[in-house]
């Protein structure tokens, strides 16, 4: 069974709205054969990403960048994972009050690094999630669901 590793960091309401369209969309009925582990960016680690055959990350936008406890998980599995994902597809989601783009820059670029392949559009919502938001996040757990979905 393909595995879809999901880490976030959601503090807020809003945030974890997110979070949850994302996994609800992951687990969508059309999309069989797909085990769905979510970890919060503090506890995951090289482990979890190593036994994933694609990434989900969601981080709220905080000060113009991706959160500290996404950084710190990125910190903590780049050299340990850099040789081993390259390739591996990822989806990401970002919240933010003002502006995200520096939040979504700083997560593609280190994703580039890591020699990702980017399955879908980043998904940024500002301000409260309203229903286009939350099906966006559904169909970015769908989409990089159904990218390693066997057969």
């Amino acid at each position: 069974m393909a595995r879809l590793l999901i880490v976030h960091h959601t503090p807020s309401p809003a945030t974890a709205e997110l979070l949850d369209a994302v996994v609800r969309g992951a687990s969508d009925p059309d999309v069989t054969g797909v085990e769905i582990v979510r970890r919060p960016a503090l506890v995951s680690t090289a482990t979890d990403l190593l036994s994933a055959d694609a990434v989900v990350l969601g981080t709220p936008a905080n000060i113009g960048y991706m959160s500290g406890a996404l950084k710190h998980w990125f910190d903590t599995i780049y050299y340990v994972c850099a040789d081993e994902k390259r390739g591996l597809p990822y989806g990401l989601w970002v919240h933010g009050n003002l502006d995200v783009r520096g939040a979504v820059d700083s997560v593609t670029t280190i994703a580039e690094g890591l020699g990702w392949q980017q399955v879908a559009e980043p998904v940024d919502v500002l301000g409260t999630p309203d229903k286009a938001a939350r099906d966006r996040c559904y169909e970015l757990g769908a989409v990089v669901a159904a990218t390693i979905a066997p057969g």
